[in-house]
């Protein structure tokens, strides 16, 4: 189960609060200088917004091979989806303060697990630029009962990406410069997938943190019509925004969760430099 749509404005947002059955909000605070968001969250939230910890409840942690940020066990998404309050059948709305990247990693996984989800397009900031009231300290809901059922949104493994390189269209959806191979603040080994096309997801995004309107996206990603895409980063947070980007655009695009971090960890694939594929 999906929503049509997998953005809300804040002013609609605000409206679907007030109603008798208003959205689950989950708040995805995270950046990659403070992936600790807590802090942030309990100063200030929006109202009956739950604290999702992306380190903890949105990434499993295993061998290097896995990647940074590998996907969780159903199981464990289980588990966390009930401490979040979540029943079936309940409309989740997820935001952050940092682009929505962290906030579209959320959302990929809970419509992937048969849960409707939508993004708070701007965030945080969107919210209070509206007027919208904050709310400080930890919201607890009562445990959900909810089951999730992963598996509805489609995904690559790195056998699947390489050939998707080679095949289809695989985005780099990093910046450019990691893409080029200039500099590697994070994984092993600088460069990129080859095959890959460079397309940062932070070219999704307006001066707000807004997405750009669905005609602007349609336009910039018009070549891709009907071809397979997918898209990786460096550890498959970044590349959920790209998804969430080409599904605004009309693309059925597939999640590569390991990315770059599994594939320069895994001894034996060939890595590009440069501009080009």
């Amino acid at each position: 189960m999906t929503s049509p749509t997998p953005l809300v404005d804040a002013s609609a947002l605000a409206v679907e609060l007030s109603s008798p059955t208003p959205p689950v909000l989950l708040d995805i605070r995270y950046r990659l200088d403070a992936p600790d968001g807590s802090a942030a969250y309990a100063a200030g939230h929006l109202p009956g917004a739950v604290y999702v910890s992306l380190d903890d409840e949105l990434a499993a942690h295993g061998d290097p091979g896995e990647g940074r940020h590998p996907l969780p066990s159903a199981a464990a998404f289980q588990r966390a989806v009930r401490r979040w309050g979540i029943d079936d059948g309940d409309e989740v709305v997820v935001y952050d303060d940092w682009n929505s990247f962290a906030a579209a990693r959320a959302w990929w996984m809970l419509t992937d697990a048969g849960i409707a989800a939508r993004v708070l397009d701007g965030g945080l900031g969107a919210w209070t630029r509206s007027g919208g009231a904050l709310q400080t300290g930890v919201v607890t809901r009562p445990a959900g009962t909810a089951t999730v059922r992963p598996g509805r949104r489609r995904r690559l493994d790195i056998d699947d990406a390489a050939a998707l390189a080679r095949d289809g269209v695989l985005l780099d959806a990093r910046a450019p410069e990691r893409y080029r191979g200039d500099i590697e603040p994070l994984d092993p080994a600088a460069g990129h997938i080859p095959g890959a096309r460079n397309a940062p997801t932070t070219a999704n995004l307006d001066s707000d943190g807004r997405f750009r309107p669905a005609e602007a996206l349609r336009a910039a990603y018009a070549d891709l019509d009907g071809l397979p895409v997918g898209v990786y980063c460096g550890s498959g947070v970044t590349a959920a925004h790209a998804v969430l980007a080409l599904r605004v655009a009309g693309h059925d695009a597939a999640l590569y969760p390991g990315s770059w971090s599994q594939w320069s960890n895994t001894p034996g694939r060939p890595v590009a430099i440069g501009d080009r594929p």
